[in-house]
């Protein structure tokens, strides 16, 4: 799909017209890069069906960007792209990649110091040569080289949010061959890691050359690194890898079993299989020379005195000596089918893609029962913010569409939220009097990241402390392959938590994944309420409640720890007690 291409595209586009200090136009295309991003229909068939027209009518794309996107489809180039790109010749992408370089900074540094991609930065950077600048400073400068040093750290990794739905379609694709008996993926996919490094196929079938001569000849292969009758190894456009290994039919659960992971967990599990005088490896569970199990994962498992266990949580952190004890003892972990609203969701009251309607009727096709509308309050001017009296006019409106809702029976409720802002010393940028008109509210750190340990967590348990606070958004602030957790003492953030009844997000954007699994677990065990919200923009991302719920399965989290796998009324309830 070229989706994704043009929305990258367009998000460029944007920022070098920030960099230039156009007004409105950035915003534009950021906004028709966000539909595109989100768009489930491929744009080539709505232009191929419908022409120029059909993609004016898509939201957010005007007659402007129709014809670019028009153009890129016949000639698989915008000429205003490359114009910018030829007025300005930086890689603005790779630049901006850094947290704290924007646009307009990416712009002095090149017009002062001739930078144009990464290595040029870095080299400025210790040549200390961006600190005399007017407006940077040595501050400014050591965080780029922090930076810089974080994002070579990610290098070579991938969002799960990016790779899963290519990975889906080609188990789909594998599925489709009539050669293909069974298709699993295993590695890092299957136990829905944050980021992957590459992806692994494990397939059966009686003609492994047909398999192989469709695998290295699928769409958006650009480099075949080997093949074989056993295993081949291509690589995508994108820039992950992907192996594919055809195993036989009877070690197919080992196999799996083996290249599932992790290596911790298969460690742990090899010292099982000596312990009972067992060898286990990718072939099967062998008593000397005799096989004894590996069709199945169940039957390997079951052959090493365990209960089989859910992918997402075989890191060796408690899994394997809670098996051997039975599946009883071994979490229920929650799942998508479980969820039952959102509670943190943008509208286009603070620049979101959608009005708040459209948003609740997209979250009514997923089957909640309620959508919370939770728009940034007045701090995040850039973000379009809602003071006082706008969230007072935002409550009229979605008071109206309840009761028309009410009318024709449609068994649904927008709840009104706002995702407030900590501010430096943990106080909210608005009004208790408005907050305690608002069905909840949302507390979040937008700003001051750098901040001491201990200065960090008192500001976030004083914004806890406010009584009309239930929700902290992505607690810990990481933006994954950009930005690191800020630091701070996770163990009196989650007492304060339990304290104060406040519930800890699981955002479920892909950038974010917040809190990550292992602080998910800390939580589950000290008895602090979570809540899986995707943070939408856009009525399309609600889909990424899905990554939120393998975050929280990797954080061993069960249905009874997630406030919104609640009903309507019994959160409610929760939320005036």
């Amino acid at each position: 799909m070229k989706n994704q291409e043009l929305a990258q595209i367009f998000y460029e586009i944007a920022e070098f017209l920030e960099m230039e200090g156009v007004a409105f136009k950035p915003y534009a295309y950021q906004k028709a890069a966000i539909t595109l991003e989100n768009l489930k229909e491929d744009v080539e068939e709505i232009y191929r069906t419908g022409g120029r027209k059909a993609l004016e009518e898509i939201p957010g794309v005007g007659k402007s960007i129709a014809q670019k996107i028009e153009e890129y489809l016949k000639t698989g180039k915008i000429k205003y792209y490359q114009e910018l790109k030829e007025k300005t010749p930086v890689k603005i992408d790779e630049l901006t990649a850094i947290e704290g370089v924007g646009p307009k900074m990416v712009k002095v540094l090149y017009q002062k110091l001739g930078i144009k991609n990464l290595k040029d930065l870095e080299k400025a950077a210790k040549e200390h040569k961006i600190a005399p600048l007017f407006g940077f400073g040595e501050k400014t400068e050591k965080n780029i080289l922090q930076g810089i040093a974080f994002l070579k750290r990610s290098k070579g990794r991938f969002l799960l949010g990016e790779i899963l739905p290519i990975v889906k379609e080609i188990e789909e694709k594998l599925k489709e061959l009539k050669e293909v008996k069974r298709v699993s993926v295993a590695g890092s996919v299957r136990r829905r890691k944050e980021t992957i490094g590459d992806v692994d196929f494990l397939v059966t079938t009686d003609n492994p050359q047909k398999v192989m001569d469709f695998f290295v000849s699928l769409p958006g292969v650009i480099k075949v690194w080997g093949k074989g009758l056993t295993k081949s190894s291509i690589r995508m456009k994108e820039g992950f890898d992907v192996d594919l290994r055809v195993v036989p039919e009877e070690c197919y659960g080992s196999a799996l079993q083996y290249f599932t992971g992790s290596k911790e967990h298969n460690i742990a599990t090899r010292k099982i299989a000596i312990s009972k005088g067992l060898k286990l490896n990718e072939y099967g569970v062998f008593r000397n020379k005799k096989k004894i199990a590996g069709k199945t994962e169940e039957e390997v498992y079951e052959a090493l005195g365990m209960a089989w266990m859910p992918p997402e949580i075989r890191e060796d952190r408690g899994e394997v000596e809670l098996s051997l004890k039975g599946k009883k003892y071994l979490p229920r972990l929650i799942e998508l089918k479980d969820i039952k609203g959102d509670l943190h969701c943008h509208s286009k009251w603070d620049g979101g893609a959608n009005s708040i309607l459209e948003m609740a009727q997209a979250a009514i096709e997923r089957g909640y029962q309620y959508l919370g509308i939770s728009d940034h309050t007045k701090f995040l001017k850039i973000e379009h913010g809602l003071d006082e009296r706008k969230l007072s006019l935002q409550r009229k409106e979605i008071e109206k569409i309840n009761r028309d809702f009410e009318k024709s029976g449609v068994k649904f409720r927008i709840l009104q939220g706002a995702e407030t802002n900590i501010l430096n010393d943990g106080s909210i940028d608005i009004k208790d009097e408005a907050l305690k008109k608002l069905d909840y509210a949302i507390a979040g750190i937008h700003s001051s990241f750098k901040m001491s340990k201990e200065k960090m967590t008192e500001r976030i348990i004083r914004a806890m402390k406010n009584p009309y606070i239930k929700i902290i958004s992505h607690p810990t602030g990481r933006i994954l392959k950009k930005r690191d957790e800020y630091q701070v003492d996770f163990e009196k953030i989650l007492r304060a938590a339990k304290e104060f009844n406040v519930f800890l997000e699981i955002n479920s954007y892909p950038e974010r994944l917040d809190l990550n699994d292992i602080n998910a677990k800390k939580a589950v065990e000290m008895g602090v309420k979570l809540v899986i919200n995707t943070d939408s923009h856009h009525k399309d991302q609600l889909r990424y409640i899905e990554f939120g719920v393998y975050q929280a399965r990797r954080g061993w989290v069960e249905k009874e720890n997630v406030v919104n796998t609640w009903s309507l009324q019994r959160l409610l309830e929760y939320l005036k007690s």
